[in-house]
């Protein structure tokens, strides 16, 4: 959440930060993977070829429990600190930095990349270490057009917005064999390698600066949608919309970056996951933090459709009943 004043009792530790935001928070922020209480998922810290991982309610604490591997049991603190092999008060510094909440001096600031596993934070100031990657591209085949058909994306549309598919990619030199439908996503001068079969699904050298469909806008419209994903924004763009996404649900967008839309747009709306089989819901819980600080309207998606977001409509009731859905969400007076 953002802080624009800190209070004098304000200070970085672990029990002023859980007075902020959850441990649930904080463990779907940093594990990607992690969907649910109690459901398993595959490891991001070992190879993990089937589901041994759920993160459990424990003593009143929330606990990463691998079954498959026991010395991997940690709270959401220690799990920042053995994936990105950092110190217990440099996972409180990171969180405190992702979270915009203010606690710790300028100078304590530290980036990360989420998804890089194994790979060691870097400081602004210090920049001792920047994560690299690069990436082999291979041609489109029947592969790519089967699983983006799903999604009413043709490769127009993934020319457009920089998606192409990789053989290989390398962090920092180390070569990775991609999945056989894997696609890197160029924002900027960094990367998202996105493997949606892989057993790790995301791996990338963005920071939250890097806004997803911005270079796409055009100067100025009538209606922007701040969403989850590229692949929803993607969506939304088949249907006639512009739409945003930042680096994950759980990041506050940064205030001039909404001034400068404000500007550009005549309204901005929200429209992110609506996790309606989960009792925290924090998709829908983070939507209604941004439409309230910004004065922004929400767009959930009914939960008749057990769908999630934009795209998993689409695959589930084709685009002609997801765009006559979303037009009337749209025109819906508050």
């Amino acid at each position: 959440m953002a802080i624009h004043s800190r209070n004098s009792e304000d200070h970085l530790s672990k029990d002023v930060i859980l007075g902020k935001i959850s441990e649930y928070d904080i463990f779907r922020y940093y594990c990607s993977s992690f969907k649910d209480l109690n459901i398993k998922f595959c490891s991001e810290l070992r190879a993990d070829k089937t589901p041994t991982v759920s993160i459990i309610k424990w003593n009143s604490k929330l606990l990463y429990k691998d079954f498959g591997y026991e010395e991997h049991t940690f709270d959401c603190f220690s799990y920042i600190q053995h994936k990105y092999n950092i110190t217990f008060f440099d996972s409180l510094k990171i969180i405190d930095n992702d979270f915009n909440l203010g606690l710790a001096h300028n100078q304590e600031a530290i980036t990360f990349t989420k998804g890089c596993l194994g790979y060691r934070h870097k400081k602004i100031i210090e920049d001792k270490k920047v994560i690299i990657i690069k990436k082999k591209r291979r041609l489109w085949n029947l592969n790519d057009k089967n699983f983006w058909n799903d999604y009413n994306i043709n490769k127009r549309v993934l020319t457009i917005f920089n998606v192409e598919p990789i053989d290989y990619y390398w962090v920092n030199y180390n070569r990775f064999k991609c999945d056989k439908i894997t696609y890197a996503y160029t924002i900027g001068n960094k990367y998202k390698i996105y493997s949606p079969g892989g057993d790790v699904k995301w791996t990338s050298n963005t920071t939250k600066r890097h806004v997803q469909g911005y270079k796409q806008l055009p100067n100025e419209g009538n209606l922007l949608i701040l969403t989850s994903s590229l692949k929803d924004v993607m969506c939304l763009y088949v249907m006639g919309y512009h739409a945003i996404a930042l680096q994950s649900e759980m990041q506050l967008p940064n205030e001039k970056l909404i001034f400068e839309l404000k500007n550009r747009f005549d309204k901005i709306d929200v429209l992110y996951d609506n996790d309606f089989n989960n009792i925290n819901n924090p998709g829908q819980t983070m939507a209604k933090k941004i439409c309230e600080l910004h004065g922004l309207k929400n767009l959930c998606l009914p939960n008749k459709y057990k769908c999630k977001d934009i795209s998993d409509l689409i695959k589930s009731v084709g685009i002609d009943v997801t765009y006559t859905l979303l037009k009337n969400l749209i025109n819906e007076k508050i």
